[in-house]
């Protein structure tokens, strides 16, 4: 099954920066939006950041002002920068795409990259 494809995770230590890439593939004609998620050991799934199609761009509380999400339309890849990272941030992060290609509504999840943040 067609899924994006997530890079970038890996250990970092607190105060570090991280900066995750998601592509979409290629018979992708339209983004309605794209959002990155992450999910902690024991604890649910929860919206980091969203990218709506027309470029605003929308976060969380508790990454406002550390995270930035991006996109670069022509490689259908959306990217999140994340700064100041604490040992908090520790997560499984996930992409997900909200858009159609030329027959259907599409709807895709990453694989998920891992997140550590620790000395």
């Amino acid at each position: 099954q067609v899924q994006l494809v997530e890079s970038g995770g890996g250990l970092v230590q607190p105060g570090g920066s991280l900066r995750l890439s998601c592509a979409a593939p290629g018979n992708i004609l339209s983004i309605n939006f794209m959002d990155w998620y992450r999910q902690a050991p024991g604890k649910q799934r929860e919206l980091v950041a969203r990218i709506i199609g027309g470029g605003n761009t929308n976060y969380a509380d508790f990454v406002k002002g550390r995270f930035t999400i991006s996109r670069d339309n022509a490689k259908n890849t959306v990217y999140l920068q994340m700064n100041s990272l604490k040992p908090e941030d520790t997560a499984v992060y996930y992409c997900y795409l909200d858009g159609a290609s030329r027959k259907q509504s599409v709807r895709l999840w990453g694989q998920g990259t891992q997140v550590t943040v620790s000395s």
